[in-house]
């Protein structure tokens, strides 16, 4: 019998690569929450820091200083030949969407927490997966079972009563989930690595990263050269985006994407907490509400995903013995 056959149980290929039983070393670990705590705890209060700066400004520099960090460690690593496979028009095509991609995904952010909305920036984050989910069954022809047509309609009446509350859609949340989606839908279709793939993109957005900073310096208006401490944070925006994609990147290599998935609710529990007692930001009654159902739906959907898991783990042994 197949392994994507038993007691009703049908796998997709998604959930067959999800489901991978072997053994997940220790330091995928370690690098997966290494990045997801930088994400998720170092750089909201780093960008809140740096919330009188314009968010262009940021943009302009995180882009200028990823760009020389990323472009060292391919040098010192002697990986740039890895960036070969991107030099096809097809691919530069799809890199180039995916880099307007993340280039919006990190201006919200960044507006979200100059701004006081860190808290719809975590719930972004939190519906990130069920989008994927969505987009997956849209775009790539993978079917939802009940558990995750459940969750995925159970986080938008969340989304809903959010929408209620303010007045209008939450489009924070939903631009960086949406961004990041995305982003990761194209990411998957283009046959290059990680930290080379991310270094196409910054070196795609680089030109006008460069002609924003130099409009700003010329005008009067940027703050990089103004003051020590201010150049530094900017020239460490290099850093906080660079080191946490990087070791993102590591630990997916190493670890099943069940785990990554389940691990990537880390950061924005700790954006939302952050956000909350830290910067102080408002958590009413319908807030806790909707953030309720987000974590209702979260719950069902990482059910689901362990299910498919421990089905796959009892069938491989038969399909092991057949074969």
């Amino acid at each position: 019998m197949s392994s994507r056959y038993k007691r009703g149980v049908v796998l997709s290929p998604c959930e067959h690569a999800m489901s991978d039983p072997s053994p997940e070393p220790a330091r995928g670990y370690a690098y997966g929450v290494v990045a997801y705590l930088i994400w998720g705890l170092v750089l909201p209060i780093y960008m809140k820091l740096l919330a009188h700066v314009p968010a262009l400004e940021v943009m302009g520099q995180r882009v200028l200083w990823s760009w020389v960090l990323t472009l060292g460690i391919l040098v010192v690593s002697g990986k740039l030949s890895g960036l070969r496979p991107a030099l096809t028009p097809r691919v530069l095509a799809i890199l180039a969407v995916t880099a307007c991609l993340i280039a919006v995904n990190w201006g919200v952010y960044v507006l979200a927490i100059a701004t006081g909305h860190g808290l719809d920036a975590a719930l972004g984050y939190y519906i990130n997966p069920l989008v994927n989910v969505l987009l997956a069954a849209v775009f790539l022809g993978e079917r939802l079972n009940r558990l995750q047509s459940a969750a995925v309609a159970i986080a938008a009446a969340g989304v809903l009563i959010l929408t209620i509350e303010n007045g209008g859609l939450p489009w924070v949340s939903l631009a960086l989930a949406l961004s990041f989606s995305a982003y990761g839908l194209l990411r998957k279709t283009v046959p290059i690595a990680a930290t080379e793939g991310f270094f196409v993109e910054v070196t795609l957005l680089l030109l006008p990263a460069l002609l924003i900073s130099i409009w700003l310096v010329r005008g009067g208006t940027g703050h990089f050269g103004t003051g020590a401490f201010e150049t530094w944070l900017l020239v460490g925006t290099g850093v906080i985006t660079a080191v946490p994609m990087i070791l993102f990147s590591l630990a997916a290599r190493l670890l099943r994407y069940t785990t990554v998935g389940l691990l990537q609710y880390i950061a924005p529990t700790l954006i939302a907490l952050t956000s909350i007692f830290l910067f102080g930001e408002p958590f009413g009654l319908w807030q806790g509400v909707a953030f309720a159902c987000i974590w209702g739906a979260l719950a069902l959907y990482s059910w689901s995903i362990l299910r498919v898991r421990r089905a796959q783990a009892r069938l491989r042994p038969a399909a092991e013995a057949v074969g």
